[in-house]
């Protein structure tokens, strides 16, 4: 039985436990925090999974909570104008449903269940230092623990990278009590407000610890008004600040807001950081290799909400990698070419990501304002969240645009 260690307990490095636990290898899952600690710490994201990654869950029998999420049925886009009013308004339909659970409740629920599934849970921050010694005791070493010294052995791959510095400044607030939304009140959609210049609000309902709840989310760009959460401390002024935002920026989005309050005094998180995509493999001071998973490789923006698919997607094409090498060495051609396999889709949600964190072209301003007029193009739009790689025919380049709204233009007229 090949011995597989895994260093961190996010959705790709407990997905992936998981996984080959089932498979029948022998799985040692390291953790800085147990299930307990993360069930009743700070909200850690603002996770929407769409389909293919709930498949993913599906596929290995994970899916514990998805009688109780909220169904996700559409995503919508509204654009604010100068004067705060909507400029552009719609809501696409998805093929597939899409949920969000606080990933307190779902990494504490995964853990547990693989601890009684029979794996080695070991509570334990580790270092560089460890991992060189558990080097020469399992065969492969795995690090999706995205943060801290470990993420350090990773380098940055500058061609894929392309920006240096966090362009969002991100705050998030995780409610009760905000009002139904009155343009659908018969079904759920993540929504997505632009204010061209300043930033992003996303409204996005979710499962947390006490119930149904829904997530406010702002990206300010760095220095503008929405860069305005540094040194807020107390969640109570943390989700004035929010409503403030929303008063000011959003007011659609503040009128269903008057009567929200905090879910726990854990509901809050403010941060940023650079979206950045690493070298996968990373050499300790013994000469041992460690392969790097989800986020450790590829981090990005959460504008697009691809962190936690991304994720999904890494652990289920890592599992087939692993599981399709057999008894051969986990060696640098080995680990390069996994880490490529997962590139191949991956590469899509980058461009995408950094496209949307730019200021847009014409022609992409010109593709969201048909989704009001066209909902073909709404419904296109939306399931992009899930499959990315479509945006490649109709998104990036102008002339692809302009045949594509030209071409369901004259479908709608026929």
């Amino acid at each position: 039985m090949r011995k597989i260690l895994i260093v961190g307990a996010g959705q790709s490095g407990l997905q992936l436990a998981l996984g080959l636990q089932s498979r029948g290898y022998e799985v040692t899952l390291m953790s800085n925090r147990t299930a307990d600690e993360i069930r009743t710490g700070r909200v850690m994201s603002t996770q929407c999974m769409f389909h293919t990654a709930l498949e993913h869950e599906r596929e290995l029998q994970l899916d514990f909570w998805e009688s109780q999420a909220p169904r996700i049925e559409g995503l919508g886009v509204s654009v604010a104008a100068p004067d705060s009013s909507r400029a552009v308004d719609w809501v696409g339909r998805l093929d597939g449903f899409a949920q969000s659970v606080d990933q307190r409740v779902k990494m504490a629920g995964w853990m547990k269940t693989f601890a009684q599934r029979g794996g080695q849970l070991v509570i334990h921050g580790a270092a560089v230092s460890d991992l060189d010694y558990f080097s020469r005791t399992y065969d492969l070493v795995m690090v999706s623990a995205g943060k801290g010294e470990l993420v350090s052995m990773f380098g940055r791959d500058a061609a894929r990278s392309p920006y240096d510095a966090p362009q969002r400044a991100l705050a998030v607030a995780y409610v009760h009590g905000l009002a139904p939304r009155p343009e659908h009140p018969d079904f759920d959609a993540v929504r997505c407000n632009l204010v061209p210049g300043v930033g992003e609000l996303f409204v996005m309902p979710t499962l947390t610890t006490s119930g149904r709840a829904d997530i406010l989310f702002w990206e300010g760009v760095p220095g503008g008004p929405l860069d305005a959460f540094q040194g807020i401390k107390d969640p109570t002024e943390h989700l004035a600040r929010t409503l403030e935002l929303m008063e000011r920026f959003t007011p659609w989005e503040y009128a269903r807001a008057t009567k929200v309050e905090l879910t726990d005094a854990n509901g809050t998180l403010a941060g940023r950081y650079a979206p950045t995509v690493r070298k996968p493999i990373g050499r300790l001071p013994g000469g041992g290799l460690v392969l790097g998973v989800g986020d450790v490789v590829v981090a990005n923006d959460p504008i697009t909400g691809q962190g936690s698919n991304t994720a999904s997607k890494c652990a289920h094409s890592y599992l087939h990698s692993i599981v399709e090498h057999g008894d051969r060495e986990f060696d640098a051609a080995w680990m390069q070419a996994t880490f490529d396999r997962h590139w191949e889709r991956t590469w899509h949600v980058v461009r995408w990501t950094n496209a949307m964190l730019a200021p847009p072209p014409e022609h992409v301003l010109n593709l969201i304002g048909a989704g009001g007029q066209l909902q073909p193009v709404a419904d296109r739009f939306a399931n992009a969240f899930d499959d990315p790689a479509d945006l490649d025919d109709f998104f990036f380049e102008p002339d692809r645009t302009n045949a594509y709204l030209a071409e369901v233009t004259a479908a709608a007229r026929a």
